[in-house]
C-alpha cells in the first residue's frame, strides 16, 4: 500500500524570511514541531535553519526530525535569469541531499508585489514566455537530478503565472515528466478558483509531493473583491486552519493514495506574520485532525528500526 508521509515546514510557524524579528528562532521551531508530532519537515527560506549539514543533522537528529525537501523560487521565462535560479538550487539541493531528502520545491515568482499588490510585470504569459518557462523547468530538473540526486516538484502560486487550474495544467502538459513534477498546493489552487480533485484525477502520474493547505472562501471573496495582496490576504487569514476551510482533505489523499506510489504530504499554513505562540496549537490541532480523518495511508513516522541482533 501507497505511504503519504505527512510533516510539516516553517510556513506553519509564520516564516518566511531567513532572518525576521517577527519570526520564532528555529531552535522553537523544531522543539514544537517534534512535540506537535511530526517527523518530516522542510528546510523553508534557505539560512532559517542553519546552512551547515553537520549542524543540521544534529539539530534534527537531535529531536527526531528528518528533511523532506528544499525550496527555490524561479522566473525562467524572463530572458538571462538561468543562473539566478541555478546559483538558489546550489545551496538548496546540496543541503538537501546532504540531509537526505530527495525534493526541491520550486515556486514561479509572482508578478504583483508580495505586499502592495503592485504589477511588477504582467500576469499573463507570451507564448514565447510559456515555452521559456516551461523548457527551463525541463532544464532544471533534468541539471538538479543529475547533480545533486533531487526531483523537482513544481509548486504553483497565487499572483503568479502558473496559478489557475488552466495555468497548472498547461504547465504540466509543457514539461517532461521525467524531470518536472507537481507539488499541489491545495490552498493555492482553491484560492485560484481551482479544482484539487479534477487536477489530481487528469494527471494522477504528476502528483509528486503535496503541501496540505486550506483556504477560508468568504475572505477569499473578499480578497477578490479588493484586488488585496497575498500578503494582505494571509492577514487577513485566508489561509485557515484545517478542517474549517476548503478544500475538503480525505478525497484527495484517497485520490493520491490510488497511484500506489509514496508522496509527502506537507502541512503549509500560511500565517506571516503571526503571535509566536499561535503556531504550536494549531499544529496539534492539524495533526490530530488528519491522523482522525480515515485516510489509512497517512504515517506521520517512520517505523522504529528491527532490534539488533543480540547474538
Amino acid at each position: 500500500m501507497a505511504t503519504i508521509r505527512v510533516g510539516t515546514a516553517p510556513d506553519s510557524w509564520g516564516v518566511w524570511y531567513p532572518d525576521n524579528p517577527n519570526q520564532v528562532p528555529y531552535t522553537r521551531f523544531l522543539d514544537e514541531v517534534a512535540a506537535a508530532g511530526y517527523q518530516w519537515i522542510e528546510l523553508g527560506p534557505y539560512g532559517y535553519l542553519p546552512t551547515d549539514p553537520a549542524q543540521l543533522k544534529d539539530e534534527l537528529g537531535s529531536r527526531g526530525l528528518r528533511l523532506s525537501a528544499g525550496t527555490v523560487s524561479e522566473r525562467l521565462h524572463q530572458p538571462g535569469s538561468w543562473d539566478a535560479v541555478w546559483n538558489q538550487v546550489t545551496d538548496v539541493a546540496a543541503l538537501t541531499a546532504a540531509l537526505g531528502g530527495e525534493h526541491v520545491v520550486v515556486l514561479p515568482e509572482m508578478w504583483r508585489d508580495l505586499f502592495t499588490g503592485e504589477e511588477l510585470e504582467p500576469g499573463e504569459l507570451t507564448a514565447e514566455q510559456w515555452a521559456a518557462k516551461t523548457s527551463g523547468a525541463d532544464r532544471l530538473g533534468k541539471a538538479m537530478f543529475e547533480e545533486y540526486g533531487v526531483h523537482l516538484q513544481y509548486h504553483p502560486h497565487a499572483d503568479s503565472h502558473v496559478d489557475t487550474e488552466e495555468n497548472i495544467i498547461r504547465f504540466l502538459e509543457n514539461t517532461n515528466p521525467e524531470y518536472v513534477n507537481l507539488c499541489l498546493d491545495t490552498g493555492h489552487v482553491s484560492y485560484c478558483g481551482g479544482d484539487n480533485l479534477a487536477i489530481i484525477n487528469r494527471h494522477p502520474e504528476r502528483i509528486g509531493y503535496l503541501h496540505l493547505k486550506q483556504v477560508n472562501p468568504e475572505v477569499v471573496a473578499r480578497v477578490q473583491a479588493g484586488n488585496l495582496s497575498f500578503s494582505e490576504a494571509v492577514t487577513l487569514g485566508a489561509m485557515t486552519e484545517p478542517p474549517l476551510g476548503v478544500p475538503e482533505f480525505p478525497p484527495l489523499l484517497e485520490a493520491v493514495a490510488k497511484r500506489g506510489v509514496d508522496v509527502f504530504a506537507i502541512v503549509e499554513q500560511d500565517m506571516f506574520p503571526c503571535p509566536p505562540d499561535a503556531p504550536l496549537p494549531i499544529a496539534q490541532r492539524t495533526r490530530n485532525y488528519l491522523g482522525g480523518c480515515g485516510v489509512h495511508s497517512l504515517r506521520f513516522a517512520e517505523p522504529a528500526p528491527a532490534a539488533a541482533d543480540a547474538r
